[in-house]
């Protein structure tokens, strides 16, 4: 079975930072042993910085060495029509960015901790992968493998 390809939005990266046993820090311990490979996209990352510089600049270091061991991906810049396919489904735009770079990446699930726009959103039957937390991840994660 192909790894699965596991989407981190900035508040699971964030999470996973700050929470050394929490359910995204074990998708990165998952990564770390190359059971999933985890992605990001580049206003992900961008947003995971400002973020940072905010409310914890001493977890920069932590985040690098995070990305790191986990061989976390990078995924590409959306095509336009991958925005538009997200704007119908996101209307916050910002997380539409992100649905966006999910898609670009081809992940098979996006993981959040945004339930306003993102998890609990009732358009995200149209998209061609499931949103969740990452408890939801890990337990759709151990019904596939």
């Amino acid at each position: 079975m192909a790894s699965k390809r596991i989407f981190l939005d900035t508040s699971a990266l964030f999470a996973a930072v700050l929470s050394p046993t929490g359910g995204a820090r074990q998708l990165f311990k998952l990564g770390e042993a190359g059971v999933i490979t985890l992605w990001v996209g580049p206003t992900v990352l961008a947003e995971m910085d400002a973020v940072l510089t905010r409310k914890s600049p001493g977890s920069k270091s932590a985040l690098a060495l995070l990305l790191d061991h986990a061989r976390v991906q990078i995924g590409p810049a959306p095509a336009p029509a991958m925005l538009a396919q997200a704007q119908a489904v996101v209307t916050h735009p910002p997380d539409a960015d992100v649905v966006a770079e999910a898609l670009a990446a081809q992940a098979d699930y996006l993981v959040s901790l945004d339930r306003q726009h993102l998890v609990d959103n009732p358009r995200n039957s149209a998209l061609p992968f499931p949103v969740g937390t990452p408890g939801d991840c890990l337990a759709w994660l151990r019904a596939r493998l």
